[in-house]
């Protein structure tokens, strides 16, 4: 112990210095050794560079000439070992000598004291490193359309979110930052459920297509299973999976409203929980019921992509309509009137009409109203994908598909008793 307390203060950047360069430099000890071919550096080479960058930061202090002199001077031996390697092959890539720079600004930065950032840039220099094969494998598996998506999504998300205002305007007290960002969670949401349906495709048969499907969304997943199930003998099946579809979409009610409004989320959170885990364990048990010997089926559900600007732009629209449209309920016709549109916009998409329930909550209408029009809404929705299940799917799976959705419906009504 006094000799650790007799140890000049710098002595812990070095040691973080050569421990992180080290371990680059093994990984890429490795890789030259399993090519067999010419490699730069190695456990001798990147400690030695992490070093360098180190000393030239202590040496500049707060001159950046002698530090960006010594990163040119390190860049040149990196670009005539590329050189030497591209004599020797017609392609060859530059990433270990990229990471020999890296090093270089491990160094620097412990050195003036970054020591989280230094880390964090040695730490994942080294997972990209070392997961090369299974990076590349997942770049072939990737769509260069999904690539386009997700800059869509940073676009609405990174881009237009920050400029809008966060302030009110007009009397019906419409904000654009929150309008926006109510978008981003839908759109965030229901990506993350396209991404995985995408990535498990072929997989899971209809149990994973239907929890993935509800998460995006219920009524889309219900009537393509509906349709599906008219190849026949899959009664249970098809049926059990439509109710997973429409249970999972409690839990995503439920993160939305998480998100928006921890009031509402307060008095949801039990039943919605409840009728969700209820829901998919009663469909599981449900799918696994004899269907008569009929063969295994696959199920791929064709998810449209939710990033598309175009349908961003018209889910705002018809968000500031319906909350529009509430708070003009509200006015004229009270909470009676709420809890009537509740169950009139159950008849299509009710995430607008949640989401601007969650605006509403505490202000213009009682918590608890709120949170019933809420369970009224979804109610309404189950009742309607029941009936478009009873009027698309095989006449079995359709009765029985109609008879679970109605229970569910009428399960996620008891919460009103305590509500209202």
């Amino acid at each position: 112990m006094e000799f650790i307390r007799e140890l000049p203060p710098e002595a812990s950047k070095v040691v973080l210095v050569l421990l992180l360069s080290f371990l680059i430099g093994l990984e890429r000890e490795e890789h030259k050794s399993a090519g067999g071919s010419y490699g730069f550096g190695g456990v001798r080479t990147f400690p030695l560079i992490g070093l360098i960058g180190y000393s030239l930061a202590a040496i500049s202090g707060t001159q950046l000439v002698p530090l960006t002199l010594g990163f040119l001077v390190v860049a040149g031996f990196l670009m005539l070992s590329y050189w030497h390697k591209l004599t020797q092959a017609a392609t060859a890539g530059a990433t270990t000598e990229i990471s020999g720079l890296a090093t270089f600004l491990v160094g620097a930065l412990i050195c003036d004291g970054h020591l989280w950032t230094a880390t964090t840039l040695g730490v994942a220099s080294l997972l990209l490193l070392d997961l090369k094969v299974a990076l590349e494998n997942l770049a072939r598996r990737i769509d260069a359309r999904e690539i386009l998506s997700l800059a869509k999504f940073l676009f609405l998300s990174g881009v237009v979110l920050p400029i809008l205002p966060n302030q009110e305007f007009g009397p019906f007290h419409i904000n654009p930052f929150k309008t926006w960002l109510v978008v981003v969670a839908i759109s965030a949401i229901s990506y993350a459920s396209y991404v995985l349906q995408k990535l498990t495709k072929g997989q899971g048969g209809i149990v994973l297509a239907a929890l993935l499907g509800g998460a995006y969304s219920s009524t889309a997943t219900t009537v393509v299973l509906a349709r599906q199930s008219k190849e026949g003998g899959h009664a249970h099946l098809y049926s059990g999976g439509i109710l997973m579809a429409c249970g999972v979409m409690y839990l995503r009610l439920l993160i939305l409203v998480t998100l928006f409004s921890r009031q509402l989320a307060a008095l949801l959170w039990l039943p919605f929980s409840v009728l969700a885990c209820g829901a998919a364990v009663c469909g599981w048990l449900w799918t696994r019921r004899n269907d008569g010997g009929a063969p295994a089926v696959q199920s791929e559900l064709a998810a449209k992509n939710p990033l598309e600007l175009t349908t961003a732009f018209l889910f705002a629209l018809l968000f500031l309509v319906v909350l529009v449209t509430t708070q003009l309920v509200i006015k004229y016709f009270g909470n009676g009137g709420v809890d009537t549109l509740a169950a009139i916009v159950g008849l299509s998409d009710i995430n607008p009409f949640v989401l601007g329930m969650t605006q509403a909550a505490g202000t213009i209408t009682p918590v608890r109203v709120a949170a019933g029009a809420i369970a009224i809404a979804a109610a309404s929705n189950n009742v309607v994908n029941g009936i478009y299940a009873y009027s698309l799917a095989e006449r079995r799976t359709g009765r029985k598909s109609l008879m679970l959705l109605v229970a569910l419906a009428a399960a996620a009504l008891a919460p009103l008793i305590w509500l209202l």
